[in-house]
């Protein structure tokens, strides 16, 4: 079996020893080409418990989780706190280029597989590590959630309604953003070291899961720095007139009436609403609609939601946006994964992949790369392996005859 499909990072080794979805770092090596393997605990890693899962019955193998974030790679089950099983994986330390892992800090040097260990045994290796607050300083070794790296990262306090309690986003947003900084730093990491041509150059990447949310505030620092202002969550409310989140037949439209060029928006606007008769349109005309200070007012807010309201109700998401797009409007539907599924642009550019999910058989639909590379190829490539898929065969290019192999399993370090 070949061990990848050709592309761009071809030849490139990679061990990933993550257990949650900081494994997407290793899935964006995997599927540019790299050979990477995924090293799991005996019981397997902790993404194979999260849900959903295929046909809605929990099973190690079925976590369409562990499948989307897994898929291009091979996989070793081995117990990294058995010393033989630290054995094995400094063996296969030797033949690789790059180490991804996601313990606490000091784990991995209490295993005796630190970064200082690892660097003695291959010199040129790049060992890049993700943890929620980075390996140094006052917080490094507590331990946080996504939930908690979005609060710690400030990004939490900007998300939801005004008046409520926050609302995350979905999806592990936070250690997601590690993860491709992750990637990105590792590829830089490991391009200086093929740019030294052999010398010895291997770096350790520390990535802070906090650090990497705080990357995503947009200008919410420069609001306190500049202005003296804190950015408050806005969701579901019209920044200003016309401007906001509305509610129509079929789900929701986002409407920027105001804002840049807004003069010729909110008239564009305005004339919609007046050429189909919506009750109230004419008084959007008023002088005092080209006042940003009216169009902030709760007044006005309302007065065009009671205008607006009525009209988008009626009618569907592709409707508004078809006629929107018609006057030049900037109004778009708020998408659900059901109408990407649908996107004629998406479709056209195949940007779905097809996979057959190796232990149930069943078709798996997944987002493709976000990216086309002309000369380049991105590949799906294999389906995620199934705990321990490739143990044997990644002990026998290490050196391990079947006698050692047996002597492995019957000590615990591998299953």
């Amino acid at each position: 079996m070949p061990l990848q499909n050709s592309g761009p990072l071809q030849g490139i080794r990679v061990l990933d020893l993550t257990e949650g979805c900081e494994q997407y770092c290793g899935k964006l090596f995997a599927q540019l080409g790299a050979n990477v393997t995924l090293v799991e605990p005996l019981l397997g890693a902790s993404s194979r418990c999260d849900g959903p899962f295929i046909d809605n019955v929990p099973h190690k193998e079925c976590s369409l989780s562990f499948a989307y974030f897994n898929q291009g790679k091979r996989g070793i089950s081995l117990n990294l706190s058995h010393p033989s099983g630290c054995d094995v994986f400094r063996a296969l330390v030797r033949d690789v280029d790059l180490v991804i892992e996601s313990y606490a800090p000091g784990v991995m040097d209490e295993w005796g597989i630190g970064y200082g260990v690892l660097r003695d045994i291959h010199p040129g290796l790049t060992v890049t590590s993700i943890s929620p607050f980075g390996q140094n300083g006052p917080l490094s070794h507590f331990a946080a959630n996504d939930l908690v790296s979005l609060a710690f990262g400030g990004l939490l306090s900007l998300g939801g309604y005004p008046g409520l309690a926050p609302t995350a986003p979905h999806g592990n947003q936070a250690l997601l953003s590690a993860a491709q900084f992750a990637a990105v730093a590792s590829m830089v990491a490991l391009l200086q070291t093929e740019q030294k041509e052999g010398a010895f150059s291997g770096q350790h990447v520390d990535i802070s899961v906090q650090e990497s949310v705080a990357m995503a505030l947009e200008n919410a620092v420069q609001f306190v720095e500049l202005e003296r202002t804190v950015r408050k969550r806005n969701g579901g409310e019209q920044r200003q007139a016309g401007t906001g989140v509305f509610a129509c037949q079929d789900g929701m439209v986002y409407l920027m009436a105001g804002g840049v060029a807004s003069n010729k928006f909110w008239h564009g606007t305005a004339q919609w609403l007046i050429d189909v008769n919506a009750p109230g349109a004419t008084q959007l005309h008023e002088a005092r609609w080209m006042d940003n200070a009216f169009l902030q007012s709760a007044e006005a807010k309302q007065i065009f939601a009671d205008i607006f309201l009525p009209f988008s109700i009626r009618r569907t998401k592709a409707q508004l946006y078809e006629e929107g797009q018609k006057r030049r409007i900037p109004i778009c539907p708020v998408s659900t994964t059901a109408d990407l599924l649908e996107n004629r642009q998406l479709q056209y550019r195949q940007f779905f992949e097809r996979s057959i999910h190796s232990y149930t058989g069943a078709t798996l639909t997944m987002p493709g790369a976000p990216y086309r590379l002309e000369q380049s190829p991105w590949s799906m490539g294999r389906s995620a392996p199934r705990l321990g898929e490739h143990t044997s065969e990644l002990l026998d290019a290490a050196g391990y005859d079947r006698e050692a192999q047996a002597v492995l399993l019957r000590v615990g370090a591998i299953a």
